[in-house]
């Protein structure tokens, strides 16, 4: 069955390498002026800020429950770097949007919406290194069973 711990692991990494990848792309379309890379990054914003939303309430949900213990300061910096991803991808996105949109060429617009993205990929990389410490340090989410093996030959 998937819990909540699950989706949020499976669902996660998607929204890391949409922007990751939408931010490489800024960067190569800032210098070289290339419409692809400008366009890609575009798209690749939208669909990495789809993932936040779908990662934080999914990581929301995983969090439940988790309010004591060890876990709980580790938890709660995860959370509060997860919501603080969540509203910089947003916003990110409705000002890549307007731009996009309006069709504005000035220079230092550009130049301030790759610093938004520049922002938010910061923002994604704390995030994330904050979540691997709650696996990787702290063993959130890790099932310690051994398999049941129910009716295997005695012999």
């Amino acid at each position: 069955m998937i819990t909540a711990p699950h989706l949020h692991a499976m669902v996660i990494h998607f929204p890391i390498a949409l922007l990751m990848t939408g931010f490489l792309s800024r960067l190569i379309g800032v210098f070289s002026k290339n419409i692809f890379f400008n366009k890609s990054s575009f798209y690749l914003l939208l669909l990495g800020t789809l993932g936040v939303i779908v990662a934080y309430v999914s990581g929301s949900s995983a969090g439940d429950g988790m309010t004591d213990g060890i876990l709980q300061e580790p938890i709660e910096l995860h959370e509060e770097a997860g919501f603080m991803t969540l509203w910089l991808a947003v916003l990110t996105s409705i000002v890549s949007i307007a731009f996009h949109t309006l069709k504005y060429e000035k220079t230092w617009l550009k130049w301030s919406s790759f610093l938004f993205y520049t922002v938010l990929v910061i923002s994604v990389t704390r995030t994330a290194y904050l979540g691997g410490q709650l696996v990787f340090k702290h063993g959130a989410g890790i099932e310690l069973a051994l398999p049941d093996f129910g009716d295997q030959p005695k012999g």
